[in-house]
């Protein structure tokens, strides 16, 4: 699947009803965030430096090139920034075909959707090689639409990934329920004018106008999503 699909038609909104839903992926949909993190370690283990964990909240949710330049900046790692991608990514694959677990409600909230048939989309920092391989596990048919981190001229806390998705959708982007887990990503939804459900799932993000906060996707489900659309 890739985001280089035909835009379709945009629908004009029916009242304030709900025209498609756009779900982040690492800590939202599957639980990789903590992967990341103990990939990065790893990596950078084995070039002569220790992280500090404080360095977690910053490198989360964000694209590659941001966490890992970052982190080469921070340590003084001698690396660069496309040797470190590949080594992260590998290391990421590997981690992922070993387990792959869902967030509690994933895979019940994704079922729901798509016997609805709500449009809905797959919107991640993360680059296409992982998203295609976390696809296997969360079942592609449950996706109108991917957009990957390496297809967007600017991706998190920019809001062209949600606006590629929208549009790819045929959807208002103030009618789209967006679904993140980190600052970042929130960031990038509300940019797009989006509406917006947080789980936060390493730093804890606060409730804000147009945005709600709940501790699982267990509490979200298509009743809740449809009712964003009047709240506030």
């Amino acid at each position: 699947m890739t985001s280089t699909v035909p835009a379709l038609a945009i629908r004009p909104a029916e009242g304030n009803a709900l025209q498609a839903v756009l779900l982040d992926m690492d800590g939202t949909l599957v639980d990789t965030e903590g992967f990341w993190w103990d990939v990065e370690a790893e990596v950078f283990a084995g070039l002569g430096h220790t992280l500090d964990d404080s360095w977690r909240h910053v490198v989360v949710g964000g694209p590659m090139s941001r966490s890992a330049g970052f982190l080469i900046e921070a340590t003084g790692a001698d690396i660069t920034l496309a040797e470190l991608t590949v080594l992260l990514n590998e290391g990421f694959e590997k981690r992922i075909g070993e387990a792959l677990p869902l967030m509690p409600g994933a895979r019940r909230l994704l079922a729901e959707l798509h016997e609805h048939r709500v449009p809905t989309a797959l919107v991640s920092a993360s680059h296409r090689r992982i998203i295609d391989r976390v696809l296997t596990t969360l079942g592609a048919h449950h996706f109108a639409l991917t957009v990957a981190g390496d297809e967007v001229p600017r991706t998190k806390p920019h809001p062209d990934p949600y606006l590629t998705a929208a549009t790819g959708l045929g959807a208002e982007p103030g009618r789209c329920a967006v679904v993140e887990d980190t600052a970042t990503g929130v960031a990038a939804a509300e940019a797009a004018g989006c509406h917006v459900v947080a789980v936060p799932s390493v730093a804890p993000i606060t409730p804000a106008e147009r945005r709600t906060v709940v501790t699982s996707l267990e509490e979200v489900n298509l009743t809740f999503l449809r009712g964003l659309m009047t709240a506030g």
